[in-house]
């Protein structure tokens, strides 16, 4: 069920991926990036034409941050503050 959609700012952030009438509960999710829209706007070549990360929401509470660290041939994440 998708539950938020955006696109990034000037900063590589969105600030708002769900809306506030969305309600979150803890459980499983999956963030898809669009890296290869992405290079194309950059007009340079990437290998990964999408990147998914799937993680678990202990505490929909809390605030969670997932970066995307991002090159044309690589990607790192983690679960920031």
């Amino acid at each position: 069920k998708l539950v938020g959609k955006g696109t990034t700012n000037a900063d590589g952030r969105i600030t708002e991926l769900v809306s506030a009438e969305v309600t979150i509960a803890a459980g499983v999710y999956r963030l898809i990036f669009d890296t290869g829209k992405y290079f194309e706007g950059q007009e340079r070549e990437s290998f990964y034409p999408q990147v998914t990360i799937v993680f678990r929401l202990a505490d929909a509470a809390q605030h969670y941050h997932v970066p995307l660290l991002l090159s044309p041939f690589g990607y790192s994440t983690y679960r920031g503050s």
